[in-house]
């Protein structure tokens, strides 16, 4: 197997034997085109690689050397262009199944891959392009998408080339200027020779960046090489727990850096095959009729998810044919994992990690899941919980995660720059350790438990409350589908716990709710927790990854305070 050249053993006995003796080698030109993806096509020509289907009976099946053949044609499409090593090219391409032969083919070339969410903005088009100095762009036909890029290329110099992918007639868009991705990847050879010389990649030159997703300030430019999709056999194997040639099933859309956690690297290394599902939007319904129909063996998803999933008549689905579940991306409630159990008989596997990096703690095999851990720390990633002067916290204290001795062993996977920001990465990864941001405690048995992001961490009358234990404890309640705790300015305390929520079905916002609510609250933690605002809402305001935007909350609580 292809894994078994990147790995001294693949099997352990236990978590311990894993933490200690789990060993990755890197080779030193690593290319995740060449080295899996035509690896895959040379060795075994019609595994699958990929099953990809819409919401409008649209399907296709691609084996690797499809991707193969697919990607070579792409990459010659791009060097006519002029697109080479070290080139950004930034892809707004959704969940449409010309992503994955384009990102092979970038990575090929050596040009750096910028994913784009298909909801931004004209403004946050124009920062992007600004900030990376986009060569390309490639973009779906899609009237909105393609207006918020229209309008923001005459203020990004350095954009030469717009393609379009999936060019429909029925897509009413402005297509002046545009090439056609389908029409001129059709006309290329299928065979590219890979690149030497100057124009060969090394295992640490830049391949693949990423925007945080700014949940507070601008967002950052989190830049990876060439070897980080190594560093997700971790989270691909260990902990979504992929099977060799059966389905994966990740839900993600490739604007965010958890597609490239379930949806390319790790699986395609372990030999699963990706089950990509072109949602136009999520429907809890629509999306388990997808899933019974494709029967991928292993699925994973964003908490909120499964939180509308349960909201389901789950006795007419038969979801047998899953063998594990895994979710991240934001905590996970115990409720939410108790139901999920309930109702399918499947432990869901929290993991943790970020843009910045792949799988840092996880439930992995080896030991019990309890509910609303992150699990144990990842092999390689030497993870410790600190207090605000740097000191390793007691069991039970909250701190902040970090990563230690990096300045000793870089893990393979963290991110290695923050792009064109050579003072901030000095800042960022030039001491001994990478501060996430992330705080949480550690229980007896080295369980990690999320509090909230630094900045979520809220003081009251001397105490820290961590948001997620109160969300907790309110999603207990059949009232609530959804919610977010958040600081509230408060003149006597400083600050007070709100939370806006969204109700569930048959439910009505009133002063009799909010009183239960918080009652419910005192009893299910401290009561000194207990949401002393408590606000309704249709919605929550959230990024384009997916996560709810508690800084927008914070701040229109800031303004109806003065």
């Amino acid at each position: 197997m292809l894994l078994e050249k990147y790995l001294e053993r693949t099997e352990f006995k236990d978590y311990e034997d894993f933490k200690a003796n789990y060993q990755l080698n890197v080779p030193e030109n690593f290319n995740f085109g060449y080295d899996v993806v035509d690896a895959w096509a040379e060795s075994e020509p019609e595994k699958k690689a990929l099953v990809w289907c819409n919401d409008h009976d649209e399907e296709r099946i691609f084996t690797f050397a499809d991707m193969k053949r697919m990607s070579n044609r792409a990459a010659n499409f791009f060097a006519s262009l002029g697109i080479k090593k070290g080139d950004r090219v930034m892809l707004f391409l959704g969940r449409r199944w010309q992503y994955w032969p384009t990102a092979v083919a970038l990575h090929k070339l050596g040009a750096i891959l910028i994913p784009a969410s298909t909801q931004l903005t004209v403004k946050d088009v124009k920062y992007r392009c600004g900030a990376a100095g986009i060569k390309a762009v490639i973009a779906l036909c899609d009237a909105y998408v393609i207006e918020q890029i229209n309008l923001a290329l005459p203020a990004c110099p350095t954009v030469e080339h717009k393609i379009m992918a999936d060019i429909r007639e029925d897509c009413a868009c402005d297509k002046t200027g545009w090439l056609d991705w389908d029409a001129e990847v059709a006309k290329q050879s299928e065979v590219f020779e890979r690149p030497t010389g100057d124009a060969a990649t090394h295992s640490n030159d830049i391949f693949l960046t990423y925007f945080t997703s700014g949940t507070t300030g601008m967002p950052k430019m989190v830049a990876h090489n060439h070897a980080h999709p190594l560093g997700h056999i971790l989270t691909a194997k260990y902990w979504q727990r992929v099977i060799n040639n059966k389905l994966h099933f990740t839900v993600s859309d490739s604007g965010w850096a958890k597609f490239g956690w379930g949806k390319i690297y790790g699986q395609w290394i372990c030999g699963a095959a990706i089950f990509g599902y072109d949602m136009d939007k999520f429907v809890p319904k629509k999306l388990l009729e997808k899933i019974v129909k494709y029967q991928p063996a292993t699925f994973c998803a964003p908490p909120t998810m499964f939180r509308f999933m349960i909201q389901e008549d789950l006795s007419g689905y038969d979801l047998s044919f899953i063998k594990h579940c895994a979710t991240a991306g934001e905590p996970l409630n115990p409720e939410v994992y108790n139901r999920w159990k309930e109702l399918t008989g499947l432990e869901l596997c929290e993991g943790f990690g970020q843009s910045e990096s792949p799988v840092l703690l996880a439930n992995y095999d080896g030991f019990t899941p309890r509910p609303g851990s992150m699990g144990k720390p990842s092999p390689t990633f030497n993870l410790d919980i600190i207090d605000d002067e740097g000191n390793s916290c007691d069991v039970g204290e909250e701190g902040e995660i970090v990563v230690r001795d990096i300045d000793k062993h870089m893990p393979t996977g963290l991110f290695v720059a923050l792009y064109n920001d050579p003072e901030a990465t000095k800042r960022t990864l030039g001491g001994s350790m990478y501060r996430t941001g992330d705080i949480a405690w550690r229980d007896s048995k080295g369980y990690f438990w999320f509090v909230g992001r630094a900045d979520d961490v809220i003081k009251c009358s001397g105490y820290r409350i961590g948001p997620f234990e109160v969300e907790s404890a309110l999603m207990e309640h059949p009232a609530v589908v959804e919610c977010a705790i958040t600081a509230a300015p408060d003149p006597i305390r400083g600050q007070v716990v709100k939370a806006t929520i969204i109700l569930a079905k048959g439910y009505t916002g009133s002063d009799a709710l909010v009183k239960e609510l918080q009652e419910h609250v005192k009893h299910a933690t401290a009561p000194y927790k207990y949401p002393r605002i408590v606000e309704f809402a249709a919605e929550l305001p959230k990024t384009t990854s997916g996560k709810i935007r508690r800084v927008e909350i914070r701040e229109n609580s800031q303004k109806d305070a003065e």
